[in-house]
């Protein structure tokens, strides 16, 4: 599966089977991981056979179930933070999808267990990343039309109309898809707008963006 293909087949999947990933799955995850911490500096880090996180009243109220691997999201504090997290934990999500793993992002409804990470001096838990093989696929969210979150128009060029359409299918907290994308020349300027976890899903949108628009057709105002 092509990361393009992992972009629209991947959804939110709150349960997973208890097959187990194997070495190969995880040494790809584990390198993948690697290479985002020496992009952006984060201290992103892989947790698997690890049931804890999940086990609590806030997992079975958000209605998680069968969650034992996770990718902890974890950086030095900082206004950029969330923004990186979003980023690169998607770009993570995205990857395990390849993979053939399913997966959802966990701003509350888990618990922090001591030891399965590290958290440096300076440094916190933005949120995780649940990962596994889904009892489903998930399914795919409602979206705002694309006249809602960009000034795309008739003339806008195909690679920035397939950048918002790749925008749209982007995770946003509650669904919320709180972000805007102005094109001007070659030139794309990504705002959040206000509300919960607005900064993560707007790292999240700008990899999606990214892969649909190509990172050759643009620069990031």
């Amino acid at each position: 599966m092509t990361i393009n293909e992992a972009i629209i087949a991947r959804h939110a999947v709150r349960t997973y089977t208890d097959k187990k990933l194997d070495r190969d799955i995880l040494d790809k995850l584990t390198e993948c991981i690697a290479e985002c911490n020496k992009d952006s500096g984060l201290h992103i880090q892989l947790v698997s056979g690890e049931p804890k996180a999940f086990d609590g009243f806030m997992a079975h109220y958000g209605k998680f179930s069968g969650v034992e691997n996770y990718i902890a999201l974890i950086g030095k504090k900082g206004p950029d933070l969330e923004e990186k997290c979003g980023y690169y934990g998607e770009k993570l999500a995205i990857y395990a999808q390849s993979l053939g793993l399913n997966s959802c992002w966990v701003a509350m409804s888990y618990s922090k267990v001591k030891g399965a990470y590290e958290i440096d001096a300076g440094e916190k838990l933005l949120m995780v990343i649940s990962l596994g093989y889904g009892k489903t696929q998930g399914v795919q969210h409602k979206s705002k039309p694309a006249e809602q979150v960009s000034n795309i128009s008739a003339d806008s060029p195909e690679w920035f109309g397939k950048g918002v359409e790749y925008a749209l299918l982007a995770p946003t907290a509650m669904n919320q898809q709180k972000f805007y994308l102005t094109l001007n020349g070659d030139r794309v300027a990504a705002k959040a707008g206000s509300g919960f976890y607005t900064k993560t899903d707007l790292g999240i949108v700008k990899y999606h963006f990214e892969v649909g628009a190509g990172t050759e057709n643009f620069r990031w105002e």
